[in-house]
C-alpha cells in the first residue's frame, strides 16, 4: 500500500493542495480509513482468539436484564467496563456472533482515534497533523489492539478519551460551560471502557505546562480536580478486580519494591525499541526473570531516571521532549509494573500496553519532523516528501503482515512460539484450539503437556488436559489426578470443583466427594449456572435433600433462563413427585424452547403427559420427535409400540 503524496504535502512539508479546505480534509479522512481497512484486511474475518468469547456478550447477558447485570454486577463480565460491555452487547443486537462486524468495529474506532489525533494536533497548532494521525493509523504496535476483538476497550477508550481531550483544550480556550461538562462526560464515558484512560487529566496538566510554561492553580487545577477523582476511584477499583476477582495476585505477582522499578525501566525503553524498530512483535513476549543476580538491572531504571534529567535540562529552552516522554511513560504508568494487572502472569509487556501511551511519542515525532522540513528548499521538501511517503507504506506493510497472524488462534500462536518457544501461554492456548478437532487430540494433549513441563504448577494446563482425559476410555483416574493438581495450584477454581464434581459422579460411590465439589464451586462463583445445575442434579440422588436440589435447579434458571438441561432436570425432579405433574411438563416444554433437539426431554415430557388423561396424542408426537432425534432409540420405540399396542 502506497500513501498519498498528498498527506506529505499537507502534513510533513506543510504544504496545501489548491482545493477547498474541507474537501481536502475529506478526501485525507477516506484515505487514512481506505488505508486502515487495507492493513487490517488480513484480520478482518479472523476468528475469535483468546478470550474474546468471555468479551462477546455470553448467552445470559443477552437480553436487556443481563444489559443492567453489565452495570450492576461487577461480576457478570471478565472484567467491569460496563460501557465496552454494554457496546458488545449493542453489537451483538446487530450482528450476532458474526466475527467481521466485531472487527470492523474496531477498525473504524481506531480510524475515529486517528482522527481525533489530528484534529488534537490541530487544536493545539502543531505541525504535521496528518502525519500524525497516519503514523497512529498505520503503527505496527497498535495492530494487537485493532486486530484483537478484546482489545476493543482500548479502541473504544482512545475515541472518548481522546475526544475528552478534544473538548477540554477548547475550553481551556474559551472557558465555556458547556464544553467542560460534555468533556467531562467524555471522560467518564472512557474511564467506564477501560480504568487506563485515568491518566487523561494527569496528560492535561503536561500539556498546559509545555504550553505555556507553568501550571495556574484557578485556571489549569482545579478544574481538573474532580477529573482526578473519578480517576483515582475507577484505578483504585480497577486495582481491586485485576487483584481479586481477576486474580492477578500470588507467588507470580510477589515482587519487592526494588524489581518493580527495574521491571518498569525495562518496559519503558523495550516500548521505545519496538515503536523505533516495530519488528518482531509478539503476542506474547519471554517473562523477564527477576530471579538471583537481577541487581544489575537495575540499570535499566537509572538510565530512564538520566533521561529525564537530560530532558529537565533540554526543557529550558525546549519543553517539547520533556513533556512527550511524561504524556508516554505517564499513560504507561498503570502497567510498568507498579500495579498488578493479569498479564504479568506471563509477561510485563504487550503491544496493546502502549496503544495510547505511544501518542506521547508518535504526536512530537510528527511534529518535529513537519517542522524541519517546512524550513528546507521546496526541492528537498519534494525529496523528504517521497521519503516519508515510503516510510508510511512501510509501515503498512509492516503491520498488514502483522495484522494476519490474527486470523485465527492456531497461526497466532504458533507464530509467538516462533518467537517465544518457552511460552508455556501459548502452548496451553493452542492445545484449546487443537483439542476441537477430534483428528488432532494427539497434537493437544502433547501441547499441554509441553505447557506443563514448562511450568508444572500452571492450573489452566491440568485443568485442560484434564477435560480431554474425561472424554478418553479409560483415563477417569488420570483425569481425576490432574483436576485435583490443578486445584492444588490454585484452590479458587471453581470450573476444575464443578468438572472434578462431574467425573467423580460417574460411579455412585463418587456421589458425595461430586457434590461436595459442586458445593465448592457454587461458593466460589454464586453465578455459576452450571454448577448449581450440576449440584441439583447430584442431591436429587442422595435420600432427603430433594428440596435442597429444586432449589439449586431454580437458582441456576434465575441466573440464565434459557439453560434448557437445568429445565429438564427440574422437571425430572418435579415428575419424581406423585400424581399429574403440569409443572413438570411446562419445564420439559421449556428446555425444548430453548434446545429443539433434545431428545431426552421429548421423551420424558411424553411419559409425564401419560399420567393425565387426554394427552395420549400430544404423549406420541413427543416420543416421535425423539425417535425421529435419535433414530433407534430403544426407549423412545419401546413408548410409541406400547401406545399403538394399546389402541
Amino acid at each position: 500500500m502506497l500513501v498519498s503524496l498528498s498527506v506529505v504535502q499537507e502534513s510533513v512539508l506543510g504544504e496545501s493542495p489548491r482545493c477547498c479546505d474541507r474537501l481536502r480534509t475529506t478526501g485525507l479522512a477516506i484515505l487514512l480509513l481506505g488505508s486502515a481497512l487495507a492493513v487490517y484486511w488480513p484480520a478482518l474475518r479472523g476468528r475469535q482468539l483468546w478470550d474474546d468469547d468471555g468479551h462477546v456478550t455470553r448467552m445470559e447477558l443477552r437480553t436487556a436484564h443481563g444489559l443492567g447485570r453489565i452495570w450492576a454486577d461487577p461480576g457478570s463480565t471478565q472484567q467491569y467496563y460496563p460501557l465496552l460491555h454494554s457496546a458488545f452487547w449493542l453489537e451483538h443486537r446487530l450482528w450476532g456472533d458474526a466475527v467481521l462486524g466485531y472487527h470492523l468495529a474496531n477498525v473504524l474506532l481506531h480510524v475515529v482515534a486517528a482522527l481525533l489525533v489530528v484534529a488534537v494536533m490541530r487544536r493545539l497548532a502543531l505541525p504535521g497533523a496528518w502525519w500524525g494521525g497516519f503514523l497512529f493509523a498505520l503503527h505496527p504496535v497498535c495492530v494487537e489492539s485493532v486486530a484483537w476483538i478484546s482489545e476493543q476497550k482500548n479502541t473504544l477508550s482512545a475515541v472518548f478519551c481522546l475526544g475528552a481531550l478534544f473538548v477540554y483544550l477548547g475550553f481551556d480556550r474559551d472557558r465555556r460551560n458547556l464544553r467542560y461538562y460534555l468533556a467531562s462526560v467524555l471522560f467518564l464515558l472512557a474511564l467506564g471502557s477501560k480504568a487506563v484512560t485515568a491518566t487523561l487529566p494527569a496528560a492535561l496538566l503536561v500539556i498546559f505546562w509545555w504550553k505555556r510554561g507553568r501550571l495556574d492553580l484557578r485556571r489549569d487545577v482545579l478544574p481538573l480536580a474532580p477529573w482526578f477523582l473519578a480517576a483515582a476511584a475507577a484505578g483504585l477499583f480497577s486495582a481491586w478486580t485485576e487483584r481479586v476477582m481477576i486474580g492477578a495476585q500470588g507467588a507470580g505477582f510477589a515482587l519487592t519494591a526494588a524489581q518493580r522499578c527495574v521491571v518498569a525501566g525495562r518496559a519503558i525503553w523495550f516500548y521505545l525499541g519496538k515503536l523505533a524498530w516495530p519488528a518482531d512483535l509478539s503476542f506474547i513476549y519471554p517473562r523477564w526473570e527477576l530471579g538471583a543476580g537481577w541487581s544489575w538491572q537495575l540499570l535499566s531504571p537509572a538510565v530512564a531516571v538520566l533521561a529525564v534529567a537530560v530532558l529537565a535540562w533540554i526543557a529550558r529552552k525546549n519543553r517539547g521532549p520533556l513533556a512527550g516522554f511524561l504524556l508516554f511513560a505517564g499513560t504507561l504508568f498503570p502497567v510498568l509494573g507498579f500495579l498488578n494487572v493479569y498479564p504479568f502472569r506471563f509477561s510485563f509487556v504487550a503491544d496493546h500496553f502502549q496503544y495510547l501511551a505511544c501518542l506521547g511519542i508518535l504526536v512530537p515525532l510528527a511534529a518535529a519532523l513537519a517542522g524541519l522540513v517546512s524550513a528546507l528548499p521546496a526541492v528537498q521538501r519534494r525529496v523528504c516528501g517521497l521519503l516519508a511517503a515510503a516510510f508510511l507504506s512501510g509501515l503498512g506493510l509492516l503491520s498488514w503482515r502483522q495484522s494476519g497472524f490474527y486470523k485465527d488462534g492456531e497461526s497466532l500462536y504458533r507464530e509467538t512460539l516462533a518467537r517465544n518457544p518457552g511460552c508455556w501461554m501459548a502452548h496451553n492456548n493452542l492445545g484449546n484450539i487443537l483439542s476441537d478437532d477430534p483428528r488432532r487430540l494427539n497434537e493437544a494433549v502433547a501441547e499441554f503437556e509441553t505447557a506443563l513441563r514448562l511450568r508444572p504448577d500452571f492450573p489452566e494446563a491440568h485443568f485442560n488436559l484434564a477435560n480431554m482425559l474425561a472424554a478418553m476410555p479409560g483415563c477417569r483416574a488420570a483425569a481425576i489426578a490432574h483436576y485435583e493438581a490443578a486445584l492444588r495450584a490454585r484452590w479458587d477454581y471453581p470450573e476444575a470443583c464443578n468438572n472434578l464434581g462431574k467425573v467423580l459422579s460417574e460411579a455412585p460411590e463418587g456421589r458425595s466427594a461430586a457434590a461436595a465439589q459442586f458445593e465448592k464451586a457454587v461458593r466460589l462463583n454464586p453465578a455459576f449456572s452450571e454448577a448449581h445445575n450440576n449440584l441439583g442434579v447430584a442431591l436429587r440422588k442422595m435420600p432427603g435433600r430433594q428440596a435442597e436440589a429444586m432449589a439449586h435447579l431454580e437458582i441456576a434458571l434465575r441466573i440464565r433462563p434459557d439453560f434448557a438441561e437445568a429445565h429438564f432436570n427440574l422437571g425430572n425432579a418435579l415428575a419424581a413427585r406423585p400424581g399429574p405433574a403440569p409443572a413438570a411438563i411446562a419445564e420439559y416444554e421449556a428446555a425444548l424452547r430453548f434446545k429443539p433437539d433434545y431428545a431426552e426431554a421429548h421423551l420424558n415430557c411424553g411419559s409425564v403427559m401419560l399420567r393425565e388423561p387426554g394427552n395420549r396424542a400430544a404423549a406420541l408426537r413427543h416420543f416421535e420427535a425423539a425417535l425421529k432425534l435419535r433414530p433407534g432409540w430403544k426407549p423412545a420405540q419401546t413408548m410409541i409400540d406400547r401406545l399403538n399396542s394399546s389402541r
